[in-house]
């Protein structure tokens, strides 16, 4: 099978899939390895697809982009989950994090953050592992993109993130 071939079935699969699915899924399937499928799938991003990674797998981001917006804030490590839990609260989830570094420029994680529960583990897995978020890279300054249902649901989620004293409004 060509690898052209091979990428034209895996957004298909993709598309078919009301879930996540794993490089080692696609791996398996098409016998070749889970490098092979890392580099299909940047290769995939690249021409535009809109594949998001998640901890089960690839999944096609199908948002609406009329209602993806950002936001600058600025907090310690300990007020990830409250920083997290305003978003969530009030309609919003976390799609990615960037920070602006010094050197290397924009640096950008996918988070995919829906509920508390994934809030939760993502702060678990930052103690477990005793690693830093990246926005301690930038004195805790970072952006967020973020999917909500509307924009009274964005409004809520800046009202409560200035209450909390850590939204960047300038």
């Amino acid at each position: 099978m060509k690898s052209e071939e091979r990428r034209n079935l895996i957004i298909n699969l993709l598309k078919e899939s009301n879930g996540s699915i794993s490089a080692s899924f696609l791996a398996n399937k098409f016998n070749v390895t889970r490098q092979i499928i890392v580099a299909d799938i940047a290769l995939l991003r690249a021409s535009g697809y809109p594949i998001i990674a998640d901890n089960k797998g690839y999944k096609l981001n199908n948002t609406n982009s009329d209602f993806i917006r950002r936001i600058a804030v600025q907090h310690s490590k300990s007020d990830v989950n409250n920083e997290f839990y305003a978003i969530i609260d009030n309609g919003g989830k976390i799609i990615d994090v960037i920070v602006n570094h010094p050197v290397y420029g924009n640096i950008s994680a996918e988070l995919n953050i829906s509920s508390r529960y994934e809030a939760d583990e993502f702060v678990v897995k930052l103690n477990e592992t005793n690693s830093n978020p990246l926005s301690l890279l930038t004195q805790g300054i970072h952006v967020h993109t973020i999917e909500i249902p509307n924009e009274e649901s964005f409004e809520r989620i800046k009202t409560k993130l200035t209450e909390l004293g850590i939204l960047i409004t300038e």
